[in-house]
């Protein structure tokens, strides 16, 4: 029994100040001094002309990663200042127009937040039928544009990561970097042994193989509640694995995400990423 995915799934719930000094100078050299002083005092305009190479721009303003980037700009879809631009290297500014398609693009502050999602809510950005987002949930969070990092289904709950951080986002969700997740998973009858060994030892899947990277029994007295981890992307993944082996998922609830967790997160709220946390996303590899 794996105690480390028992544990989370049963118990989820934890300037430098700058300073100038002159020197009193008369006659040539006090000019001097002062036209020196002119020269390197900080003009009002000068941080916003850094230069930026394009695709890190385009990554910062929370499009895509930067080699997702690089295609973008090779294909001839991104504009500076009106021109189509499709030399990779490319420098600008905050001063220059990038545009995407019709959107003009704008390097944000980057934020992180984390939901406890309820039941109920989507993670699609555009509904035609109009249901609940989570959207709603985070409204006010923040100023800059957010988007939840993966998918989280409307009956499923549990832990939601937001970011405008394009280039992260990819990283998290991408299989080769087998982000960790772990679901509390509730059954309507008891797993039975040999069932949960195939679960470890792998079953096949309408989409191909696939099996869990660990699983245990939440408590000795409920056999019907597991905790499962997985590293998978793939649609829906947890619920076909179990309805495969004729099981119903009555709940389904994601405690940990890439090392995050939703301790001390009342269902329906959240917060932002401590710095700790957002170090830690930054070094997955």
């Amino acid at each position: 029994m794996n105690k480390k995915v028992k544990k989370n799934a049963s118990s989820y719930e934890k300037g430098t100040k700058n300073a100038n000094s002159r020197k009193s100078v008369t006659g040539k050299t006090q000019k001097d001094s002062l036209k020196r002083n002119q020269k390197s005092r900080k003009k009002p305009g000068k941080a916003a002309e850094e230069k930026y190479r394009l695709n890190r721009y385009i990554a910062n303003a929370g499009v895509c990663s930067r080699r997702e980037a690089d295609k973008l700009i090779s294909s001839g879809r991104i504009k500076v200042n009106g021109k189509v631009v499709t030399e990779l290297g490319t420098q600008v500014s905050i001063n220059d127009e990038v545009v995407y398609g019709s959107q003009k693009l704008s390097i944000e502050k980057r934020v992180y937040l984390v939901l406890n999602k309820p039941k109920d809510y989507i993670t699609t950005m555009d509904d035609p039928h109009g249901r609940k987002n989570v959207m709603e949930l985070i409204k006010g969070a923040c100023d800059e544009r957010v988007y939840p990092v993966g998918r989280l289904d409307r009956n499923t709950t549990g832990l939601l990561l937001f970011t405008n951080d394009g280039e992260l986002a990819k990283k998290l969700t991408h299989p080769k970097h087998g982000v960790q997740k772990i679901y509390h998973v509730f059954l309507d009858r008891k797993l039975q042994k040999p069932d949960f060994e195939k679960l470890t030892e792998g079953i096949e899947l309408d989409d191909g193989p696939v099996k869990v990277d660990s699983i245990a029994y939440v408590s000795d007295g409920k056999k019907n509640e597991v905790g499962v981890e997985i590293h998978s992307g793939r649609n829906r993944l947890v619920r076909r694995m179990f309805e495969a082996l004729g099981y119903k998922v009555e709940k389904l609830d994601r405690v940990v995400f890439a090392g995050l967790t939703k301790k001390d997160l009342p269902r329906g709220k959240w917060r932002k990423l401590y710095q700790k946390e957002i170090g830690f996303l930054k070094m997955i590899k």
